[in-house]
C-alpha cells in the first residue's frame, strides 16, 4: 500500500508539473538594465515550478503596468509602493493584478551633492538652493542655474522632483535635467571625479552609491517639509528624523489577477521571494564594471540561486504545496 501510494504521489506531481508546463509566462520589465535582475530570478524558479516561462520583455513602467493588467504578460518584478501608486492603481488596482507578499524592502530616493561643496559651504537642505549663488555653483552649461542631474520621464520620480522644485521655490534657480539618465549621471560622476561640484537624484538599489559613496564623496539633502503631488499624504520623514523628500519604498512582484488565481502555486511563489536590497547593489556593481551582458545576468542569477539552495528550496516546496 505505501509503494502505491508513493507512486500515485509521484504521478500526481508529475502531472501536476506537466500541465503547468503547458501554461506559458511572459515577463515584463523596465527599460532600466538593472532591474533585468530581480526579474530574471522570478523566471527562473518560475521555470523550476515547470512553467513554460518566456524571455522577458521590455517597456517602459506604464506600458508594463497595462500589459500585466490586460493579460498581455503575466507579471513584472518592479512594483515600487508608494512611487508606482498611481501607476497601479490607473492600470486596475487590486482588480486587475495580484500583490501579496514584499520582493525588497528598504528602498530610498533623494538628492545628492559632493560632500566636498557641502562641507565648504554648509550646504544641508535643498531649500539653500534658492540662493542663486549657491545655485550657481552647482551650474554646468553656463545658464547660472544648478542642474540636477534627474530623472527620466515616465518613472514617476520625475513628477516628485518637478512638484518640489515648484512648492520649495527652486523653479528659477534649479534646472531638472531629463532624459537619459545613464548617461546623465555618467556625466555627473565624470564631472566629479575633475573635482567639480555635483547635484543629482538617485535611488537605491543602484551602482550610483557604490560609485559615489554617502557620507564619503556625497552627502544627502534634506528638504524643508513633505511635499508629495497628486494629493499624495504620506511623510517622507524618517525615523532617524531626517527628511529626504521622497518615501521609503518597498519593492512588489505584480501579476495578472487571472492567471495568479488560476496557478497558485505561481501565486505562493510570488509571495514567498524575497530579495535583500543589498544583493542588488552588489550586482548592479558587476554591471557597472562591464558584467551587464545577457549571459552575465544570467551567470549572476544562476549564483544568486546557488548560495541561497535550502532558502530556494523552501519556496519551491511551499509553492508546489499550495492549492
Amino acid at each position: 500500500m505505501r509503494a502505491i501510494t508513493k507512486g500515485l504521489t509521484l504521478a500526481s506531481l508529475l502531472l501536476s508539473t506537466t500541465a503547468m508546463a503547458s501554461v506559458p509566462v511572459q515577463p515584463i520589465q523596465s527599460s532600466v538594465p538593472e532591474e533585468a535582475f530581480q526579474t530574471l530570478l522570478v523566471s527562473k524558479l518560475l521555470g523550476e515550478l515547470g512553467y513554460d516561462v518566456k524571455p522577458a520583455k521590455e517597456a517602459d513602467y506604464n506600458v508594463g503596468y497595462a500589459s500585466v493588467a490586460s493579460g498581455d504578460a503575466t507579471f513584472l518584478a518592479f512594483n515600487w509602493d508608494p512611487l508606482h501608486k498611481d501607476k497601479y492603481e490607473k492600470a486596475g488596482g487590486d482588480t486587475k493584478f495580484y500583490r501579496e507578499g514584499t520582493y525588497v524592502t528598504g528602498a530610498a530616493q533623494g538628492y545628492l551633492i559632493d560632500k566636498l561643496t557641502a562641507d565648504k559651504y554648509g550646504i544641508t537642505n535643498i531649500a539653500q538652493l534658492k540662493d542663486p549663488k549657491l545655485a550657481a555653483l552647482f551650474d554646468s552649461d553656463g545658464d547660472g542655474k544648478a542642474d540636477l542631474a534627474g530623472c527620466n520621464p515616465g518613472w514617476g520620480c520625475e513628477g516628485v522632483i518637478n512638484h518640489q522644485l515648484k512648492v520649495f521655490g527652486l523653479d528659477k534657480t534649479v534646472t531638472h535635467q531629463q532624459g537619459n539618465y545613464a548617461a546623465i549621471i555618467a556625466d555627473t560622476i565624470t564631472r566629479y571625479k575633475e573635482r567639480k561640484p555635483v547635484f543629482y537624484y538617485t535611488w537605491t538599489p543602484y551602482w550610483v552609491s557604490g560609485d559615489l559613496i554617502p557620507g564619503k564623496d556625497v552627502v544627502w539633502l534634506e528638504v524643508p517639509f513633505t511635499a508629495l503631488p497628486d494629493g499624495r499624504d504620506g511623510d517622507t520623514k524618517l525615523a532617524n528624523g531626517k527628511n529626504y523628500g521622497f518615501e521609503m519604498n518597498t519593492m512588489h512582484i505584480v501579476a495578472n489577477r487571472v492567471f495568479a488565481e488560476a496557478n497558485p502555486s505561481a501565486a505562493k511563489l510570488f509571495d514567498e521571494m524575497k530579495l535583500p536590497i543589498n544583493d542588488i547593489n552588489v550586482q548592479n556593481s558587476l554591471m557597472k564594471q562591464g558584467q551587464n551582458k545577457p549571459a552575465d545576468i544570467e551567470r549572476h542569477a544562476d549564483a544568486w540561486i546557488k548560495g541561497h539552495d535550502s532558502l530556494v528550496k523552501q519556496w519551491l516546496t511551499e509553492a508546489r504545496a499550495a492549492k
